[in-house]
């Protein structure tokens, strides 16, 4: 019997023993330092080549190995915001595995780095009144199914009060989803520190998911008119007409949001378009040999902004883009700036016409 006992403590032993060699070591990454540059991590006795890729960095850099098996590598000072980045670990990348913060994404595998700056900057945590975030379901007629939809609600909100909030409608990338806004735009936090300071009305933010693959894309302008908006109507206490309708997106968003606000100018008083995605059949159909009524159109619009960065890779058919609307005598506003198709650029895009809509 003793022998017995004494067999499985040794197996039991090596079991634990086997599974402790197996468990990577409690390792921390990313380290932001104090002076603003970064520390990666990595584990892997078996990887022959770690790379970290980031939107900080102008080509990708290899971490170092050392004989436990954590790789590292430690970045310059790199301006403050929010950057993702990812691993290529032997050809495969990946999200950094110690790191909750993701990349909300259908198509990469990125993780996010927080970098503060010494002067809080308008998308970071703020010691200001906050909103809600709310997660809701909405029945679509247009694509026969039920989707989700992320909504902001401002600060001293109350959905039984007298007060009408006007609601920005928000669109995400193309790949993203309708939480890349607050994972990592962080709108929510944007809204909540321009209201506090007095530079934004109070208003809702409605989130979308924009991909409707695989059906038409089109069908994303008929969601968002016939289900989408009556459904936010229905459901908050709202401004129900077009002075109090804003219409926004990014990247294919950005192209959704042309192809939304401008073939329904009599819906949303405010257009904001940031680096828009126009190489769509349903762009070419709504926009080749587009005759509009100008005047129409222009005392229907309070405000028309289209935004691009000059490192951008759309930045050229933007500014085509641009140019069209304002030979068809639309008043457009144009917000050019340093930087490429990023959610750094992004936020600042979001941040700039937050403060002009419903003003």
């Amino acid at each position: 019997m003793k022998r017995l006992f004494y067999i499985l403590q040794v197996v039991v032993f090596s079991g634990v023993t086997a599974m402790a060699q197996q468990r990577p070591p409690a390792i921390s990454s990313p380290d932001v330092h104090p002076d603003h540059s970064i520390t990666f991590r990595y584990f892997s006795r078996n990887a022959k080549k770690v790379m970290l890729s980031g939107e900080f960095l102008k080509a990708p850099v290899a971490l170092t190995k050392d004989t436990s098996g954590i790789w590292s590598v430690t970045v310059p000072p790199v301006k403050p915001d929010i950057y993702p980045y990812s691993f290529t670990v032997d050809s495969v990348q990946l999200a950094d595995p110690n790191n909750t913060y993701i990349f909300a994404n259908e198509r990469f595998k990125r993780s996010i780095v927080d970098v503060p700056g010494d002067q809080p900057l308008v998308h970071s945590l703020q010691n200001v009144p906050h909103g809600k975030i709310s997660y809701r379901y909405y029945k679509s007629g247009t694509l026969g199914t039920t989707r989700q939809l992320l909504v902001y609600t401002p600060p001293g909100f109350n959905p039984n009060g007298k007060t009408k909030y006007p609601v920005l409608y928000l669109i995400h990338g193309g790949s993203d989803t309708e939480e890349t806004w607050t994972k990592v735009g962080r709108a929510n936090l944007i809204a909540d520190n321009l209201i506090a300071q007095g530079k934004a009305k109070p208003m809702l933010i409605v989130m979308p998911y924009g991909n409707v693959r695989p059906a038409p894309m089109p069908d994303f302008t008929k969601d968002m008119v016939n289900d989408i908006v009556p459904f936010v109507e229905a459901n908050y206490p709202v401004i129900n007409d077009s002075k109090g309708r804003a219409v926004a997106g990014f990247s294919v968003g950005g192209g959704q949001t042309l192809n939304i606000g401008m073939t329904n100018t009599d819906k949303f008083a405010y257009i904001c378009s940031y680096a828009p995605y126009t190489a769509t059949e349903e762009f070419q159909k709504n926009f080749t040999n587009w005759s509009p009524d100008a005047a129409k159109i222009n005392s229907q619009l309070k405000l028309f902004t289209i935004s691009v960065g000059t490192e951008d890779f759309l930045y050229e058919p933007v500014k085509k883009n641009i140019a069209m609307f304002e030979e068809k005598k639309i008043r457009t506003k144009s917000y050019i700036v340093p930087g490429g198709h990023t959610w750094m650029n992004c936020k600042q895009y979001l941040a700039t016409t937050l403060q002009e809509l419903f003003q």
